[in-house]
């Protein structure tokens, strides 16, 4: 994959979190909610003082084929009690546990 393939495909991700943001909170104006440029330093989506204090996620974008066995996991939790969010709890030795939901699901929940 060439750098500018992996810049458009990282952007496409950027961008589908900030319309989604945008779209749970639409009192929010476009410049509340910015995407990085490629090679910024920080969050991936830039919040303004108000979008933090709604949203009140710091959100990292990684948009990679490698992750496979994460999505294979929330498969799994998909599977079975269909009125439950699926979700995956997960814990790499030295590190805390994390919970991966689906977007939708997330905004649903912050909303």
């Amino acid at each position: 994959m060439t750098p500018m393939s992996k810049k458009r495909k990282s952007a496409l991700l950027q961008n589908l979190v900030r319309d989604k943001i945008l779209k749970t909170f639409p009192h929010l104006k476009p410049g509340d909610v910015v995407t990085a440029k490629h090679g910024q330093t920080g969050p991936d989506v830039v919040l303004s003082k108000v979008a933090r204090k709604l949203v009140g996620v710091n959100f990292e974008c990684k948009n990679q084929s490698k992750m496979k066995t994460v999505y294979d996991w929330y498969k799994q939790a998909s599977k079975g009690q269909h009125k439950l969010i699926p979700a995956v709890a997960m814990k790499m030795n030295s590190r805390e546990p994390l919970v991966v939901i689906s977007l939708e699901d997330f905004f649903d929940l912050i909303q």
